[in-house]
Order: structure tokens, then C-alpha cells, then sequence
């Protein structure tokens, strides 16, 4: 991987920040904790790494970058498509499709028995904000199964999302411009949001590069979508950095889903070892030899998110992640 280049974190001048924003923390108390995630849809880690991202450089300089996996053990029961609903919800439920029974981006039916991020937040604090900011609907309605009773009936406080059944806003041509539209947008509204709400739980989903991917495969489209997409977590970064500078303390990663295959880059689904290798850049500076090592799947993101915000999980649902946090302890966890 090219040499990471640190990002000095400019801290916002107090006459900007709005009065409330701007008290200092009761002598004694504890700084909120907060967490967002980014899935920047089928880039391999060689081309995330090969490729100019200045802004997945700056997060990864503030904590670490490492290669990480998802897939599950091939041939055990753990094997998983390596597509992309089954790793978004590998991802927020820190399972394997075994567990959360999502193999496809349709039809699906998941297994709701094992809690997504959301819900063990909602439930176990009702005060905590969450929000999504998503170019696929599914996200929200199908994998986190928003106000479903078996998926604990939960709400999220804030969803940008839904932008793809606009068709005359968004109209669908072939070269899927639509989708980086959406992606724009979305990725605009999730900074401006958190720069100026600070959820304590946001997720946003980028697609565009998946489509490029799917329609070109590896090469200057595909590089130009991932730069394009880079510079989209540039802007929620820097909403990131002006909440830090309030006081709060953030956890930001930044992944995907899944790789590409290696003859043309089209494709993906399979277990080759392309299909497989994806990574993970995040602000977390206290990270353990399982990241390092390039040996964190996508599962350990849920439990590393829950370590940081230092949320009660109930012990059988803990016990029922595949997943471990890649976060050393503190002395408080």
C-alpha cells in the first residue's frame, strides 16, 4: 500500500460552533461516544490501494489500514456469497449467512433472530440517535427490517434513503449516472447531518462503484468512481473532525463489501481469493493484532462499533456473533 499520508485534524474555531455546541464538558463527565460506518460498494483492496484516496488515507493515518476478508470459511458452514446484501449484513450483524440467512440482493429473508447494530442500540438506550443515509432502500426496510416486530420493531431517528424509486428526480439510464447522483446526494445530506445533529449511530451506503465495476471492470472508470467516492468520505470526514472538536469522541470506518474477480474485474460472488480480500480503514488508534495482521473480517466491525460506544449487549446475542472486536480493551470495557 502506498505511504498514508497524516492529515493534521484542524480544529474549528469556537466562534463558528453554535452556543450549545460550544460548552465545555462538565467537570467529571464523560465524552459522548459516537460511531459511523461507510460501505463504499465492490472495491477490491488492491484497487483502494493502488488508486489516489486522499480522504480513506487521512481516516486510516488517524488509526490504521489493514486488508480484512469476508466470504466465511469456504466449505464450512460459515461460506458466504460474496455479495453484497450477505456482507451488509454480515456487517451490522457481525454473522455469516448461515446465521443471518441472506445469500442474495433479492429475495431475501432474513434471519432476524440474530440482532443487527441498530437494534442493540435502540434497545439498549432509547436516547441514542441513530440515523442511515442509503442509495438502496433495502438497506433500512429489508436488512435492519425497520419497523418489523421480529426484528425488534425499531425505528431509526433519521433515514436518507429511498432515492431510486424517484425515477423523474433520478431517471435510470444505462450509463447509471443516476447512481452517482444518489450517491452524492446521499453522502452530502449524511455530512451536513452529522456535522450538524452528531447521531450516535449512522451507516452510509455509496453504490456507484459497484456499477462501475459491474460495467467496465478494472481500469480508468473504475479508478475514476473510486476517487469520486473517496471524496465523498472526504465531506463526512470533515463532519467527523468538526463533532471531534466539540469534544466527542468518534470511531469512523470506512470498507466494503466484497472484491472483484480477477480476470476482468466484472464479476464477483465466488471465493477466489480477489473475490474475498476487501479492507478496512478507521480512526482507531488502538487497534488489535487481529487488524494489524490483515486478519479482521467484516464481521468484527459490529462488535468493535459496540466496544467503542461502550454499549450493553445482551450475552446471547454477544454469544451469537461470528464476529470479535478488532479494538484492543480499555480499562473501562
Amino acid at each position: 500500500m502506498r505511504t498514508l499520508f497524516r492529515v493534521l485534524a484542524t480544529v474549528a474555531a469556537s466562534a463558528v460552533l453554535t452556543a450549545a455546541c460550544a460548552l465545555p464538558l462538565a467537570r467529571g463527565s464523560e465524552p459522548a461516544r459516537k460511531a459511523v460506518f461507510i460501505i463504499l460498494d465492490g472495491i477490491p483492496a488492491d484497487v483502494v490501494e493502488r488508486v489516489s484516496t486522499p480522504a480513506i488515507d487521512a481516516v486510516a493515518a488517524a488509526g490504521g489500514y489493514a486488508r480484512a476478508h469476508v466470504g466465511g470459511t469456504i466449505g464450512a458452514p460459515t461460506e458466504t456469497p460474496t455479495v453484497s446484501a450477505p456482507g451488509y449484513m454480515s456487517l451490522i450483524t457481525g454473522t455469516w449467512a448461515y446465521k443471518h440467512n441472506v445469500r442474495g440482493n433479492s429475495n431475501q429473508a432474513p434471519n432476524y433472530a440474530y440482532w443487527n447494530l441498530f437494534r442493540i442500540v435502540e434497545l439498549a438506550d432509547s436516547t441514542k440517535r441513530t440515523a442511515i443515509f442509503s442509495t438502496w432502500l433495502d438497506n433500512r426496510t429489508v436488512l435492519i427490517g425497520e419497523g418489523r416486530a421480529d426484528a425488534g420493531n425499531i425505528r431509526l431517528d433519521h433515514a436518507v434513503d429511498g432515492f431510486e424509486l424517484d425515477t423523474v428526480a433520478y431517471p435510470h439510464d444505462a450509463a447509471h449516472a443516476w447512481v452517482l447522483a444518489i450517491d452524492e446526494r446521499v453522502s452530502r445530506e449524511a455530512a451536513a447531518y452529522i456535522a450538524e445533529q452528531g447521531p450516535d449511530l449512522s451507516w452510509v451506503y455509496l453504490q456507484h462503484t459497484d456499477d462501475a465495476g459491474h460495467a467496465y471492470g478494472d481500469g480508468a472508470a473504475m479508478d475514476d468512481a473510486v476517487r469520486r467516492a473517496d471524496a465523498m468520505v472526504g465531506r463526512i470526514w470533515d463532519a467527523v473532525r468538526k463533532r471531534e472538536s466539540m469534544g466527542e469522541q468518534w470511531m469512523m470506518v470506512v470498507t466494503t463489501d466484497h472484491g472483484r474477480d480477477a480476470r476482468t474485474g466484472k464479476g464477483h460472488g465466488g471465493q477466489s481469493e480477489r473475490e474475498r480480500t476487501t479492507w478496512i480503514a478507521t480512526n482507531q488508534h488502538a487497534l488489535s493484532p487481529r487488524f494489524t495482521s490483515g486478519a479482521a473480517a467484516i464481521v468484527d466491525i459490529a462488535p468493535s462499533i459496540l466496544q467503542h460506544l461502550r454499549v450493553a449487549v445482551p450475552t446471547a446475542v454477544a454469544n451469537a456473533m461470528d464476529g470479535v472486536s478488532f479494538l484492543k480493551p480499555s480499562p473501562r470495557d
